[in-house]
């Protein structure tokens, strides 16, 4: 959407607001969410699909839980439907998990170790159903008894215990007649999240009521949540502004006057610097972006500091030389590392490296490739994705300055991620791994293992980075248990990433979250960061929708 178009509605809603007063109800027994964008809602709630525009975010935040849930805000596993995991033996290959012995599923059938085994066999059975790849590192699963299940590892692999906790589980009860899991609807959920029962479902908005069979049974305490269907931002930040939203994960302007301001008392938000790093990906599969002297002369020019300020309206922070966010603090090599200078802004020194490297600018003052062309380069961003615009012609702007003719192309969501994904670009912004473990985040960013030729679907490693070192580095890391082995390989990640500049870090993402407590309170924030207040973070926001509580008591024994 176009950015001037969004500012003016907002000022829109902003003045409709301070002209018309409504008088709110007392209080009403649904929360409701703004998650992902819909036209429409399609009834599929299979915990397995990639597909948007169904149940996908309820259906992992609500219906579905998995044995742990990793807590970014605090570093640590949060048990959930296992008490306990633990490793059997010296050579970590056989991890036993121990559950919980008072849940049931919604329908009150008993949950036991045969789900979590049949689960896991599904994924076997159904590549497509296995996201995570735990059938890359996994070697079995042997049912000990009802409440504890061994994984057998087919190789000793620490990122693994992540994925396995992290893990869905589906009853085994009901799947075990489902003959195409991969395409099933799952119109009619059952599972032992605190939300799991459909009151109502239509195409524009639908509601999860309470499951009454909840194992946390004092903490399910908002009847319902319901979910409407906004095509774009734009909807949802009218919705915002008029209170019509008590949860959402949106990136909202100035958002202590339009937002906060429009209610003190209610209006709030929580946007720490958690989520993944958004990097500027030069495609090191072109010349001249495959050395990276030029990269990171690109990177010199780049002004981080108006970039936070201006398109991101200062919520978040220059990234970290090694592009790692606060989700990773106690891994980060020192920021003032010199190595990782090239982050810094300097256009001067930036112009200086382009000419010593042979750069040079012509009369126009443009700066020529070695073939004499004018050296242009286009940098690709999703259209209305409007902080990242904003960036993208800030970056533009540098890059002309130091003699580059820069030019941000956007495009539809399809187009861009197709571009990216396939390698054709030169240049384009875009998110990392959304991961909590150093491993995965290298492994997504750097290994020659993740990469595809150009012209070839690559889920990870966009810009086409490969480098001996790091695949023996991740490796390594992928087989230690050792915490100081572990240190020490994530340093060694961290200082071939400041040597070889793979991509270029602008700055950490912020875990978006707004809340209103006009009917409901107890959300996470800064004062009690219990976890991430954004529902964009699966399975984690499971954390939040069982500590919220209605502002009215009453309203929660409806």
């Amino acid at each position: 959407m176009n950015r001037f178009l969004w500012m003016s509605l907002i000022l829109l809603a902003t003045s409709f607001g301070c002209r018309q007063k409504v008088e709110a109800p007392v209080h009403r027994d649904y929360l409701v969410i703004s998650t992902e964008p819909a036209t429409a809602w399609i009834r599929n709630f299979n915990p397995f699909t990639a597909a948007t525009g169904g149940g996908r975010w309820s259906t992992l935040a609500a219906i579905y839980e998995p044995m742990m849930i990793f807590n970014r805000m605090e570093g640590q596993y949060v048990p959930w439907l296992a008490t306990e995991q633990k490793w059997m033996d010296a050579s970590h290959k056989e991890l036993l998990v121990t559950l919980r012995s008072d849940v049931k599923w919604s329908d009150g059938q008993p949950f036991q170790a045969s789900d979590v085994g049949f689960t896991f066999d599904l994924l076997k059975r159904f590549k497509a159903l296995d996201a995570s790849g735990v059938w890359n590192f996994l070697a079995g699963i042997d049912i000990v008894d009802g409440l504890h299940v061994r994984f057998r590892f087919a190789k000793p692999f620490a990122p693994g215990i992540l994925l396995l906790m992290q893990q869905a589980i589906v009853p085994e009860h009901l799947w075990k007649t489902v003959s195409e899991p991969v395409s099933y609807a799952n119109e009619n959920p059952v599972g032992t999240g605190p939300y799991t029962e459909l009151r109502l479902f239509e195409n524009q908005v639908y509601e999860l009521a309470r499951n009454p069979y909840y194992w946390q049974k004092d903490k399910a305490k908002v009847a319902a949540l319901r979910f409407p269907a906004y095509p774009g931002n734009d909807q949802v930040m009218l919705n915002l502004l008029k209170g019509n939203i008590d949860l959402a994960a949106n990136f909202v302007p100035a958002v202590d006057r339009v937002y906060v301001g429009k209610d003190p008392a209610h209006h709030h938000y929580w946007f720490p610097s958690v989520g993944n790093t958004v990097f500027l990906y030069l495609n090191n599969a072109q010349p001249p972006y495959d050395q990276a002297p030029v990269r990171k002369a690109i990177s010199r020019a780049l002004d981080r500091d108006k970039i936070v300020k201006v398109a991101m309206f200062n919520y978040t922070e220059p990234s970290h030389p090694a592009g790692l966010s606060k989700a990773f603090e106690k891994w980060r090599v020192s920021a003032d590392e010199k190595s990782g200078d090239w982050v810094h802004y300097d256009a001067a020194r930036a112009g200086r490296e382009l000419d010593e490297l042979g750069f040079k600018k012509g009369k126009d003052g443009l700066r020529r490739l070695p073939d004499g062309r004018v050296w242009s380069l286009d940098i690709g961003v999703v259209t209305g994705w409007s902080d990242w615009v904003r960036t993208v012609q800030i970056m533009a702007k540098n890059l002309r300055d130091i003699g580059i003719d820069a030019r941000m192309r956007t495009y539809d969501f399809g187009a861009w991620f197709s571009q990216v994904q396939r390698g054709e670009f030169q240049a384009a912004i875009g998110w990392s791994n959304d991961t909590v473990e150093p491993y995965e985040f290298y492994r997504w960013l750097m290994a020659g293992s993740a990469t595809a030729p150009v012209g070839t679907v690559a889920s990870s490693n966009w810009q086409r980075f490969s480098h001996p070192e790091v695949d023996q580095r991740l490796e390594a890391l992928a087989g230690s248990f050792d915490g100081t082995e572990q240190q020490r390989l994530v340093r060694e990640l961290q200082m071939i990433f400041l040597r070889e500049a793979p991509a270029i870090p602008l700055f950490p993402n912020p875990a978006w979250g707004t809340a209103n407590t006009r009917y409901f309170t107890n959300f996470p924030g800064p004062d009690h960061p219990y976890a991430v207040l954004s529902p964009n973070y699966r399975p984690e926001i499971l954390q939040v929708l069982t500590e919220i509580q209605p502002q009215n008591a009453a309203i929660s024994k409806l």
